[in-house]
């Protein structure tokens, strides 16, 4: 079985604080090993079902997050950022049986964690045919562009409401509830514990049920926090300026919705 696993931080068991996600602060490196910790769980709860390739993308900000030296044989780790439109999923392709997400957070404009976001801190809501999309939504949907199922997930309470409505009946790990700017956590040991048998259920279940496909055609909307940068996304071929700071971009081919927030969503 080859499993392919994407990483990010802001759902990661105990994280309340921005400097606690950025490397360049002190308090990074204790959460950076947490990250990991989840990570090496889901990895573990991945061989157990089976898995013998997998492969990991460290999809938080830099893509140099996770410690590397214990990662298993069977593991290829994507790190950094190649500029492909995959983004959090880069190099998924049809030869994958399943996508796990570990350390995912609340889209933009929920208030279930102090953290949340879509993308960047520059986006205050995307849409994806009118409903309000989180890094999940938009990656396990690209996931789905290839057959790909979207069977786990792990982050704070909001994230896991959003991906079980999308994707009913999948399991999902909640580490944290945000409470404006606190946050409840249980304790990432026991985040640890659910997270490696969690993916384990989900791998060893019926996988093929958590597939997402892409629409017919999905329209993209995205609500910038800037009153300046929709106006210049909106030159991205194919995108209208709705105003409001609003820029809308529709297509019938999923990829060309990943190749578009690659570039709308920088502006």
């Amino acid at each position: 079985m080859k499993v392919y696993i994407s990483s990010d931080i802001e759902g990661t068991a105990g994280i309340t604080n921005w400097n606690e996600a950025e490397k360049a602060h002190a308090d990074y490196k204790e959460f950076r090993a947490l990250m990991t910790g989840e990570v090496m769980a889901a990895i573990e709860g991945a061989i157990e079902a089976g898995a013998t390739e997998i492969v990991l993308k460290d999809a938080h900000d830099s893509g140099r997050n996770i410690l590397t030296e214990d990662l298993p044989d069977c593991v290829r780790i994507v790190r950094g950022w190649s500029g492909h439109p995959l983004s959090m999923v880069q190099e998924i392709d049809e030869s994958f049986d399943a996508v796990l997400f570990t350390g995912y957070h609340s889209r933009a404009g929920a208030e279930s964690n102090p953290l949340a976001h879509t993308m960047n801190l520059n986006i205050g809501e995307l849409r994806l045919n009118g409903v309000p999309a989180s890094e999940f939504h938009l990656h396990a949907t690209a996931a789905g562009y290839y057959n790909v199922p979207a069977v786990f997930l792990s982050g704070d309470e909001g994230i896991c409401a959003d991906a079980e409505r999308l994707n009913p009946g999948m399991e999902t790990v909640a580490t944290l509830e945000g409470i404006g700017r606190s946050t409840v956590s249980i304790a990432p040991k026991l985040a640890r514990r659910k997270i490696r048998e969690g993916v384990k259920r989900a791998l060893s279940g019926n996988r093929a049920a958590y597939l997402l496909k892409p629409a017919a055609e999905t329209v993209m909307e995205v609500f910038f926090t800037n009153p300046v940068s929709a106006y210049k996304a909106s030159f991205y071929p194919g995108a209208k300026h709705l105003g409001n700071r609003t820029v809308q971009f529709a297509h019938k081919d999923f990829f060309e919705i990943m190749r578009a927030q690659k570039f709308i969503l920088g502006a």
